[in-house]
């Protein structure tokens, strides 16, 4: 990576990314390209207690991390969450990766599947495909906005799906670093671009004027996807990618970039 410039949209784990391009010699560029919104009302939430007491769920799919705990932090608020755990003991419970699993464990409820790596939509399906779901109702902890792809898996089945919102992307407050980091893109400053999530594609081409000028520069630079998830954002917007990590993480994500940039011998 030396002297190679690194363009970074994180925004969660934005500077320790740059802070790890940094130290492998590169150049790094932080643009956040997301904004994490809350969007959990106390009231949904408690309504939505209150009716899965009348009729409970088959099904609990928690997954994110973040979101789990959030939902946990409303429902101590309301003082439901005796009520919650009951709740999620009569049912099947997924978490679609270790984050999740890690908020889900941390208040002792039992996991009854676990998606596998690469925790993407195909296997939180493929982990339930023995769960009886006909006529009963599935509950989705939302991740940053509606995840059609599995509410129509499960409604295939015979569920009912019911979200819940817990916090939704947006593009940043502040535009400018994604706004300037595509004039950089354009004007071909940047060697490469790590991806971490798929909103990021989308935000980027949302600021963009020229989205097709935009596609152009992304091809002629080394893209670097973290997972599928956000390689089909990447396909979509027309852009190829260079490397995916494999694992999905944040390590083999900045290893496979490393040799993606080393000069030829």
């Amino acid at each position: 990576m030396r002297g190679k410039r690194v363009a970074i949209l994180e925004s969660r784990l934005g500077k320790e990314l740059a802070e790890l391009v940094a130290k492998r010699g590169g150049i790094p560029v932080h643009a956040p390209a997301l904004s994490e919104l809350p969007d959990l009302d106390p009231k949904e939430i408690a309504a939505l207690v209150d009716s899965l007491e009348k009729k409970p769920a088959k099904l609990f799919v928690f997954q994110t991390g973040v979101g789990t705990r959030a939902l946990f932090a409303a429902t101590d608020s309301l003082g439901s969450t005796g009520v919650f755990l009951r709740l999620l003991e009569n049912a099947v419970v997924c978490a679609r990766g270790p984050k999740p699993g890690g908020a889900l464990r941390a208040r002792k409820v039992r996991i009854d599947r676990s998606a596998a790596d690469p925790f993407t939509t195909k296997e939180v399906v493929d982990v339930l495909k023995d769960v009886d779901l006909k006529g009963g109702k599935a509950v989705v902890q939302r991740h940053g906005s509606a995840n059609l792809e599995l509410d129509r898996a499960l409604e295939a089945r015979g569920a009912q799906v019911t979200e819940i919102p817990v916090y939704r992307w947006s593009l940043p407050a502040d535009r400018r670093p994604l706004e300037n980091l595509v004039i950089e893109i354009l004007n071909g400053k940047i060697d490469a671009l790590a991806v971490t999530n798929a909103e990021q594609v989308r935000n980027l081409f949302t600021v963009s004027k020229d989205g097709k000028a935009l596609k152009e520069a992304l091809n002629r630079t080394t893209v670097a996807s973290i997972g599928p998830v956000a390689s089909g954002a990447l396909r979509e917007a027309g852009v190829k990618i260079g490397v995916e990590a494999s694992p999905p993480k944040l390590g083999p994500l900045l290893d496979a970039l490393e040799r993606a940039l080393k000069p030829a011998a």
